[in-house]
């Protein structure tokens, strides 16, 4: 049986969705049951022109430790959703930790 990755007030979840063409990230405190931030590729739209999908994600996960950073978010809890750890979502998550987020 699998535990349910848990995001705390102090400590929350990035969960990362992955579409064939685009790629999701929210930042969740599953106490509150909130949703404290979201991001996708189209909300950085600017910076990705010409850029591979992996490059694509990995600055998602700068952008998103940058916007964490702003919300006085240091420590999170990476849930990847089942995905594989590989490829697209691992790019998110070491942009996340070159942005400063430690998990």
């Amino acid at each position: 049986m699998k535990d349910k990755i848990m995001g705390l007030p102090k400590r929350p979840r990035i969960s990362v969705f992955r579409s064939n063409k685009h790629i999701y990230v929210q930042l969740i405190d599953d106490s509150k049951a909130h949703t404290l931030m979201g991001l996708s590729e189209k909300s950085i739209k600017g910076k990705l022109e010409k850029k591979s999908k992996v490059e694509k994600a990995e600055l998602l996960g700068e952008e998103l430790a940058k916007h964490a950073k702003v919300k006085k978010i240091s420590k999170v809890v990476f849930d990847r959703s089942g995905y594989k750890y590989h490829g697209r979502v691992k790019a998110l998550a070491e942009g996340a930790r070159k942005g400063g987020l430690k998990f």
